[in-house]
């Protein structure tokens, strides 16, 4: 799924704090925006293993949100929704496509790592693949929660997720043809850098 669709999906996830602490929901959704979007910052670093943890990001978040009820400030607030929503980010992603360039061939059976197993989660597609039509359909709907749930001074943040969502959506299949051709004119020394799974679709 995409990182934005992520990001919402924390952000609604953090509505809670609404409910049981008002005080500290500015804080709560914006760690949980940043927290689901993070572990996509590993997108050339071997992807949805360097910093995807299905059960140490839920590790993490259950023992930030027990120290949150002991000891509430803006702080251990904003590291537990920091966890709680890289979490959901790691284990949301196994229900998407697989871990390929072109994951609407549906040849990969690596979703994300669960390094407490020690072995890839395959992938379910519900959502076949990141910028598909249904994973934007899902970011719309996150997003109208958010509008729903939350002060109208964050509909114009929720807005531009919502539309980077939709562009993103519109060029994920061209934007492989343009690094295809980028990657086709590489040096083979520079080729050796760059990811082994954009290589391996290139050529496939």
């Amino acid at each position: 799924m995409m990182a934005t669709t992520h990001a919402l999906a924390g952000m609604v996830a953090a509505g809670v704090t609404l409910v049981v602490a008002p005080e500290y929901t500015p804080v709560a959704v914006v760690a949980a925006g940043v927290g689901g979007a993070f572990p996509d910052l590993d997108l050339y670093a071997d992807h949805r293993k360097t910093l995807h943890f299905p059960t140490y990001y839920a590790a993490l978040a259950a023992v930030f949100v027990a120290v949150t009820i002991l000891v509430t400030t803006q702080f251990t607030v904003g590291l537990a929704w920091f966890f709680v929503a890289a979490a959901l980010h790691s284990r949301m992603d196994a229900f998407g496509g697989g871990l390929e360039l072109k994951p609407w061939r549906g040849t990969s059976e690596r979703a994300v790592y669960d390094h407490y197993q020690g072995r890839w989660l395959r992938p379910r597609r519900w959502i076949r693949y990141d910028g598909a039509p249904e994973d934007l359909a899902l970011a719309v709907v996150l997003g109208g929660l958010c509008l729903t749930i939350y002060p109208a001074v964050i509909d114009p943040v929720i807005a531009v997720v919502v539309g980077i969502s939709a562009i993103y959506t519109l060029l994920r299949k061209p934007m492989v043809w343009i690094v295809q051709r980028l990657v086709d004119t590489l040096p083979p020394t520079l080729l050796d850098r760059v990811p082994e799974r954009f290589v391996e679709d290139f050529r496939s």
